[in-house]
């Protein structure tokens, strides 16, 4: 199975036609439900979008959501929920679905809206011989970033590897498959530096660093632009406010941070690399795929609200 065609297994009540969409065409979502559902649409930071019309489904059914929901036009990071007449937001049922309005890059600014990537909302575990990390992703603010670990998680990349690089009170970092701090995926993914801080769980991608930023200078473009797959995890805040806007984060540990807390109290071999005496192999890392009972996004999302009694 490849990685789309396991990434498309995710889907579950709300299925799309396909994973990408064009400004100008419908998003076309099929409802799988054996009852009728109404659609819920929320940013990423949990604002209910206004419907056109009756957000009512019945069961079978295929609906252009950017049709019911006409701020879709608006560029922004969306998520789409199901759920059941009388229940409320947070009793949704099957897995939401991301849609990301993405903007042109910047030499296209005169077009408003570049394209829709539509995916399962899901989170990553990664297995390690120290116990489980559990990780929600911030598709608002690091898009493509999530997307590449989603996808490399999902095709098996990093099954075997290692983190290779402990600073305690610093940080863990893995995802380099030769094991050196060098290797990547053979590709580099464009930064996403953002506002969310560096602090205790947060992952965040390793890049090359530049000689001039202990200088108080931002990264130069070469430097800031060379993440690739390789992460780590943050162990403090202290330590790690100086990462601010100059790395970029991508998600935060919500389970787990007793593993990771474990592989950073290892005994150091080198401490000039970060090498551990002994190998802390990343067994696998897993995408989840979010459930009504399973959500570690149900406080970013302002779930816990009134039911939906009626059809709007």
């Amino acid at each position: 199975m490849d990685v789309i065609a396991s990434f498309l297994v995710l889907f579950s009540i709300l299925v799309p036609t396909k994973l990408w969409y064009t400004p100008s065409q419908p998003i076309e979502i099929k409802v799988s439900a054996d009852q009728p559902v109404n659609l819920v649409m929320k940013t990423f930071t949990g604002r209910d979008l206004e419907a056109e019309g009756s957000t009512e489904v019945a069961p079978g059914s295929t609906v252009d959501v950017k049709k019911m929901f006409p701020q879709l036009s608006e560029p922004g990071t969306y998520v789409l929920l199901a759920v059941p007449t009388g229940k409320k937001v947070d009793e949704f049922v099957g897995t939401p679905i991301v849609i990301e309005a993405r903007r042109p890059p910047k030499a296209t600014m005169n077009v408003r809206l570049h394209v829709y990537k539509i995916s399962p909302l899901s989170y990553v575990t990664i297995d390690t011989e120290k116990g489980q990390i559990k990780a929600a992703l911030w598709y608002d603010v690091a898009p493509h970033t999530v997307n590449n670990f989603l996808e490399l998680a999902a095709g098996g990349y990093y099954d075997g590897q290692t983190f290779h690089r402990i600073v305690p009170d610093f940080v863990i970092q893995g995802g380099d498959p030769t094991g050196t701090g060098f290797g990547g995926p053979g590709y580099i993914v464009q930064e996403e530096f953002n506002d969310r801080i560096h602090e205790e769980g947060v992952l965040s991608m390793a890049r090359t660093g530049d000689p001039l930023e202990g200088r108080g200078i931002a990264p130069r473009f070469e430097f800031a632009n060379s993440a690739g797959s390789q992460f780590f995890i943050c162990l403090s805040r202290e330590k790690c406010a100086s990462l601010d806007r100059k790395y970029t984060g991508f998600g935060k540990v919500f389970e787990g941070m007793d593993a990771v807390k474990a592989i950073a109290s290892v005994e150091i071999a080198d401490s000039s690399t970060g090498a551990p005496r002994q190998p802390q192999v990343i067994k696998s890392i897993r995408v989840v795929p979010v459930k009504a009972g399973n959500n570690p996004y149900a406080e970013m999302l302002k779930m816990d609200i009134h039911p939906i009694d009626v059809a709007q």
